[in-house]
């Protein structure tokens, strides 16, 4: 049987596809690429991922039966909901609920990451403090969340259903600690990521690649 051969790490980004591989029931193995020795810029997994970053994945029955390799978690998921019908609302029978977890995805993958990532490494990982850098990151991160917050008041999901929107948000939402983020500052928050966190394909996705 065709597998999808996935290449990550213990990561938020790497997470997110974990996440929807379980939640859509493909089969798939696990090529853990451990960023901590660098091995995001050997040869091999720069010909998956030439801006060497993880999640990247090979889908070995792809479009047409041919195999497709794909970098940027963003796409990977978008790619991974048309090829399973689930979690991307059909953009010709429900076109506005398609946009809607299609911005939402963006939002993630343009602030919710990526300044969540440089509060993380200002406030955790940089060998030098930098107050300007932290203060910057950790407010922008804060704002975001309110953001997040305002958006789950009242909803159960981020969008109208769950959605690959929810699986790119989650695994960032569970490093609030390293943003300095308290789960009683934002309870709608709090709220969504208890209920995400009861199903066993997010269990089983977040323990990737830990289960190994």
């Amino acid at each position: 049987m065709a597998m999808i051969d996935l290449y990550t790490w213990g990561t938020p980004n790497g997470r997110k596809i974990s996440i929807m591989l379980e939640a859509c029931g493909f089969d798939y193995r696990i090529f853990p690429v451990n960023i901590g020795k660098r091995e995001q810029f050997l040869p091999q997994f720069l010909a998956l991922s030439p801006n060497n970053r993880i999640p990247a994945i090979v889908d070995h029955d792809g479009p047409d039966g041919n195999a497709i390799s794909l970098f940027e978690s963003g796409a990977i998921l978008i790619y991974l909901a048309n090829k399973g019908g689930r979690y991307l609302p059909d953009v010709s029978s429900d076109p506005a609920g398609h946009y809607q977890v299609q911005q939402w995805l963006m939002w993630q993958m343009g602030g919710f990451g990526p300044m969540l990532g440089q509060a993380h490494h200002f406030r955790r990982f940089a060998k030098e403090q930098v107050p300007y850098s932290i203060k910057r990151y950790s407010d922008e991160s804060r704002r975001l969340w309110q953001v997040l917050d305002k958006q789950l008041t009242g909803r159960e999901y981020v969008c109208d259903q769950l959605s690959i929107a929810d699986f790119a948000i989650y695994p960032w939402a569970m490093r609030h600690e390293w943003q300095g983020i308290q789960w009683d500052e934002f309870p709608a928050v709090a709220q969504w990521a208890k209920g995400m966190g009861e199903y066993d394909f997010v269990k089983r996705g977040m323990a990737v690649p830990e289960t190994l």
